[in-house]
C-alpha cells in the first residue's frame, strides 16, 4: 500500500470520525470540532489525490483549494466560536436541549 493510498484512507477515517462526533455529542464546542475534524479529512483526501503519480508533479489547483479550505475553515471556526458564546451568554449552556424535555 503506498503513502498515497495510506493518507486517502486516513483522511476518510477522520471524516467519518467528525461525522460520529458531530451526530453523538450535544455541546456545541465538540460539534465545532467535529466540523473541523471533517474540514481536516477532506483536505487530507485532497492533497493525496493530488499526487497519484510519483514521477509525475504535482497538480496545484488542489493545493490551491486546500490552503483557501484552511483559511475558510479558521474564519468559519471564529464564526462559530462567536455565535457559540453568544448562545451561551443568552441560554446560560452551550448544548442543544434534548427532544424529551420540549
Amino acid at each position: 500500500m503506498s503513502n498515497i493510498y495510506l493518507y486517502a484512507l486516513l483522511g476518510v477515517g477522520l471524516f467519518i470520525l467528525g461525522i460520529y462526533s458531530l451526530i453523538v455529542y450535544a455541546n456545541l464546542l465538540r460539534k465545532i470540532l467535529a466540523i473541523n475534524v471533517m474540514c481536516t479529512g477532506v483536505f487530507l483526501v485532497l492533497v493525496s489525490l493530488a499526487s497519484r503519480n510519483h514521477n509525475v508533479q504535482p497538480d496545484p489547483v488542489p493545493h490551491a483549494m486546500v490552503i483557501t479550505g484552511i483559511v475558510v475553515a479558521v474564519s468559519a471556526t471564529a464564526l462559530a466560536l462567536i455565535l457559540m458564546l453568544k448562545i451561551n451568554k443568552a441560554i446560560g449552556k452551550s448544548e442543544f436541549p434534548d427532544k424529551d424535555c420540549e
